[in-house]
């Protein structure tokens, strides 16, 4: 099959597909956005965030921010990047450079994209790919560390569109054994973006976070979007399970959020060992310099292993997180690869299914149960999070 790419939303993007789930993914930053879900029922489903300056041909002068949509994958996680003689752009050149193709097939019940990128900050190379399951609505991602040597931060960063009307999308996730909003370091407002968050507090349900306002001193994130006018971040550490990863017993962690004008549940499940990080950056026009000019709206489901928000060389460093057992970085060797499994997918969720209160993973599938006592069921191969495989 020759190399096959069109532009979609301003970006050069390959495409891949079957029944269920039709995906782009850009050349610029590997970033997978749009994608359809439910290709197969009248009513598909396109639950990612593109940014609203695709084809206006906008340079923002960060590599990230040019194409910005969807899911990419970031190494290293955040912006302060400088470390040992480094220096790696914001999210790192994963998210920003030209990735190459490397292949593109189809096997049986198996659709896969395969790229690869090269990087010189730090000399490597990651490949990613992209598979889809023939009868499941669902993206399975890997993601091939190679060559690399030293500690990294890392984290995938799914961003989904948040509709303007109040209850548009709501949240849920794992157990928590640790929330808190992430610290800032000035305690006022600065370079145009305003939050509202009590920074580094620590909260133990995502309906009750608190605030800096004295007439309001608790908000519900499990309600988006977030105030008119706001941006803030928000990092959750899942309980790790008491088993295993080979064990029958071991479960993901997951994030589910639920979008109740279509009837329909996103999730995101991961290996809490590997990403004992979630991140949510929930943006409703709170950040007024460009390219962002207070109309971006939008939420962040960013599953890593890193120090909140704050970047490479915080992250390898001896901090409060790696101090207290949680991982903040992963050591790479250059003679033993690194691979990063996600997936993220959607089913349909009954009426009156309002916010996911837990999730039970039984063989090829995951049930969700909401507060209000429905089910939700997805066929999902989510022992692809400890081996990989898929065939």
């Amino acid at each position: 099959m020759g190399e096959l790419k069109t532009t979609i939303k301003g970006e050069s993007s390959w495409v891949i597909a079957n029944a269920q789930v039709e995906l782009a993914v850009t050349e610029r930053g590997g970033q997978m956005a749009p994608v359809s879900f439910f290709r197969d029922s009248a009513e598909p489903v396109q639950p990612y965030y593109v940014s609203p300056w695709q084809g206006s041909g906008t340079a923002t002068g960060v590599p990230v921010l040019d194409p910005l949509r969807g899911d990419f994958f970031c190494m290293p996680f955040g912006g302060e990047n400088d470390w040992h003689g480094e220096s790696h752009p914001v999210h790192g050149e994963s998210a920003g450079s030209p990735w190459e193709l490397v292949s593109q097939q189809e096997r049986g019940a198996l659709s896969e994209l395969v790229l690869g990128l090269s990087t010189t900050a730090r000399p490597g190379r990651i490949t990613k790919h992209l598979s889809l399951v023939s009868g499941h609505h669902a993206v399975y991602i890997r993601h091939v560390i190679e060559g690399f040597a030293g500690r990294m931060c890392l984290s995938h960063h799914a961003t989904l569109a948040v509709p303007p009307e109040p209850g548009s999308l709501r949240v849920s996730t794992s157990p928590a054994r640790l929330a808190r909003v992430v610290p800032r370091d000035a305690l006022t407002n600065v370079e145009n973006e305003y939050y509202f968050l009590s920074p580094g507090k620590a909260f133990t349900r995502l309906d009750r976070v608190p605030t800096i306002w004295r007439d309001r001193p608790f908000v519900d994130l499990g309600t988006q979007p977030i105030p008119r006018g706001f941006m803030d971040l928000v990092a959750l550490f899942p309980a790790l399970p008491r088993v295993a990863a080979r064990s029958p017993a071991w479960t993901p962690a997951w994030t589910a959020v639920v979008l109740p004008a279509h009837r329909a549940l996103w999730f995101a499940l991961r290996d809490p060992a590997l990403l004992p990080q979630t991140t949510l950056w929930m943006s409703n026009g709170g950040r007024h310099a460009p390219p962002w000019n207070g109309v971006n709206r939008c939420l962040g489901v960013e599953d890593g292993c890193a120090y909140f928000t704050f970047g490479l060389a915080r992250s390898a460093r001896r901090n409060e997180l790696n101090a207290a057992g949680i991982p903040t970085s992963l050591l790479l060797k250059p003679d033993r690869p690194t691979r990063v499994a996600h997936i993220q997918g959607m089913t349909r969720v009954p009426a009156g299914f309002d916010r996911a209160r837990s999730a039970e993973f039984v063989e090829d599938r995951v049930v969700f149960t909401s507060f209000s006592g429905k089910k939700a069921e997805a066929a999902v191969r989510w022992s692809f999070l400890r081996d990989g495989e898929l065939g």
